[in-house]
């Protein structure tokens, strides 16, 4: 009996399946024979690079590590934490430093904003950018950006978004009032927080009756510099408060209005005094404001920032292993 003929489509599809097969077999072979044939120090080298690579593309344009450098998040933040800043929610930019892409999503009151430190003066693009891919590869071990002293420079600040386009704000021995837009009463911050469920802790050094101390020590400070001796009095009274921090804000208050009240005529006074009273935030900008009042450099010393520059929102404390959570 003869073999059945095979049709002309099996037929094809055995050479084509035979073909496959065997340059998949030949390109394996040459493969493995470059990968053994290559040098291991460039094996290594293109390891590393892809590795280094990814990286920096989750850093730039997903999640970047940043170290805390201050207390001027605590509670909410401690020195030395180890966090993860989600750099996509706000828009990434498409290089460190240069042309951020635009988010439907805005910066929301009472979010961790990070955004460059208002008073850093930059060593130039190439330095920052060299600085950035560095700090980004190794998860913020290595600064490359330090003072004559030797410590990093504050090149970017964590801090909570406060104030939103719209406000206004004042502080009275420390505690926030609120006047929201459109409406005509104010707001103690502490209790619009709790109104809205937000869990949050704003840390205070200085009590209620620390504050008559405090305030005597801006206007001692204020005698000094109008070239004066301040009253016995007045010297007895500021040597009783003992916090080398606390409240800068309210004691550079007292400070300034005392000298308004002997230079009344000098602008420069004028405009630090009013300075201390209040601040209106424009639509678009952003206050953002330390959790531990009393000892943070923020929006109430550098002023606003545009919400379009926020370059991320904190997202995950990684370190130490017994913080670790999601940042609120």
């Amino acid at each position: 009996m003869s073999a059945k003929p095979v049709s002309p489509f099996l037929e094809g599809l055995r050479h084509c399946t035979e073909y496959w097969l065997t340059r998949r077999r030949t390109l394996k072979r040459h493969k493995k024979e470059k990968q053994q044939a290559k040098n291991p120090i460039v094996d290594w080298l293109e390891a590393f690079l892809w590795a280094a690579g990814m990286v920096l593309l989750i850093n730039q344009y997903l999640f970047q590590a940043y170290q805390i450098p201050s207390g001027s998040m605590i509670d909410t933040l401690l020195i030395n934490d180890r966090i993860f800043v989600n750099k996509l929610v706000y828009g990434p930019e498409l290089l460190p430093g240069l042309w951020k892409l635009p988010s439907p999503i805005k910066p929301q009151r009472e979010d961790v904003i990070i955004f460059e430190n208002p008073e850093y003066f930059s060593n130039g693009p190439l330095f920052d950018i060299a600085q950035r891919i560095i700090y980004m590869l190794t998860l913020s071990l290595v600064d490359i950006d330090k003072n004559e002293a030797g410590r990093p420079r504050v090149h970017f600040l964590i801090k909570r978004a406060a104030g939103m386009g719209g406000d206004l704000i004042e502080t009275r021995r420390g505690e926030l009032y609120f006047r929201f837009s459109g409406e005509d009463r104010w707001v103690n911050e502490r209790e619009y927080l709790k109104s809205r469920g937000f869990s949050h802790r704003l840390s205070r050094l200085v009590g209620e009756g620390e504050y008559p101390a405090l305030e005597a020590m801006g206007r001692a400070e204020a005698y000094f510099d109008l070239g004066l001796n301040p009253p016995q009095n007045l010297m007895q009274k500021a040597a009783s408060y003992n916090l080398q921090y606390g409240d800068l804000f309210s004691r550079a208050a007292a400070r300034y209005a005392f000298i308004r009240g002997a230079y009344p005529q000098d602008e420069r006074y004028k405009a630090l005094a009013v300075k201390q009273q209040g601040w209106y935030v424009p639509e678009g900008r952003i206050l953002p404001l330390g959790d531990n009042r009393d000892n943070s450099h923020d929006g109430r010393f550098f002023g606003t920032v545009k919400a379009s520059k926020i370059l991320g929102k904190g997202s995950l404390k990684y370190w130490p292993l017994a913080r670790q959570g999601f940042i609120r």
